[in-house]
């Protein structure tokens, strides 16, 4: 549902809690039946403004091994993947802010998404297909990410050799406050740069993170 839905829905939700949904005399299991069919319902409402095309933004919670992951996509494209420390209301309202507060709660439409992910988890895709939206990047921050894209899976390259692909040979801090601040990390492979020397270097979603996604595709790490 739109941010605007979550937040009416969040009200229903409070009534429901607190009244008595089904009409004097109900039970529990009446009252847990009213905010079940309230739950489908508010799905529905979702699936269909997804289908009607009234929303500009879709996304869906992924079971990951590193965690429950939010993906957010755009018609253009997968625009931000977050991990699980960014709470859910906080990523919706930067998209909002940032690019539409048409956005709604849609999984159908995340499926691809899921398919690549739960893929390359479980070591059998060495490569997203995914088409990307980098309206949430631009400048020397857009050519950062795109040469990290280029990056293959099993290597790595240094802040400096990104930087300089980016066209800053020098600009190697520049480089890694733009990996720390990627949207749409693991498809955009951030964690494959790594400080000189092989050094692990710092990620978003925290070094333990960035040490199994590079144990995952048998890259060598000091």
């Amino acid at each position: 549902m739109s941010v605007e839905g979550r937040k009416a829905g969040s009200s229903v939700e409070r009534a429901l809690r607190s009244g008595d949904p089904a009409g004097p005399g109900s039970d529990a299991a009446s009252r847990a039946q009213a905010r079940e069919d309230a739950a489908l319902a508010a799905a529905r409402l979702a699936a269909r403004a997804a289908a009607d095309g009234l929303a500009d933004i879709a996304y869906a919670q992924l079971d990951s091994p590193l965690g429950t992951l939010t993906v957010l996509t755009t018609k253009r494209g997968l625009v931000r993947l977050a991990f699980p420390e960014e709470p859910l209301e906080g990523v919706l309202e930067r998209i909002a802010t940032r690019i539409s507060p048409r956005i709604v709660e849609a999984p159908a439409q995340l499926d691809l998404v899921r398919r690549e992910l739960d893929e390359y988890f479980a070591g059998e895709r060495r490569r997203f297909e995914l088409a990307l939206d980098r309206s949430l990047t631009g400048g020397f921050s857009r050519r950062v990410l795109r040469a990290t894209e280029a990056i293959p899976y099993g290597g790595v390259l240094s802040y400096g050799q990104v930087a300089g692909k980016a066209g800053s040979p020098r600009g190697s801090r520049a480089a890694g406050n733009a990996l720390g601040s990627n949207p749409i990390p693991i498809v955009v492979p951030c964690h494959r740069v790594l400080r000189s020397g092989g050094v692990l270097g710092g990620y978003g979603g925290g070094p333990e993170r960035k040490r199994w996604l590079l144990e995952l595709e048998g890259a060598a790490v000091a």
